[in-house]
């Protein structure tokens, strides 16, 4: 099982600031979003890939065949702006 934490509008859209994923491990960032559409395919917009970004141990990705294993922390934010 791979747990992903969610934050800002993508907890709020989705209702939960983690999700658990029973998945197999090793895993690509590609398989957690896949996962996460399955899930909610709903918000398949709001999860594709250049729509949210993944932070695999507080470390932003943009590599979707990027491992991830369950000792991993997974995070997923929406796009940031400033001002």
């Amino acid at each position: 099982m791979i747990q992903v934490l969610l934050f800002a509008r993508l907890r709020d859209e989705l209702g939960t600031g983690t999700v658990n994923l029973e998945i197999p491990s090793p895993a690509r960032v590609r398989d957690v979003r896949a996962a996460l559409c399955q899930q909610f395919p709903q918000h398949r917009a709001l999860l594709a890939e250049g729509k949210a970004l993944v932070a695999i141990n507080q470390n932003l990705t943009n590599d979707e065949q990027a491992s991830v294993s369950e000792r991993d922390e997974v995070a997923l934010f929406p796009p940031m702006t400033g001002g």
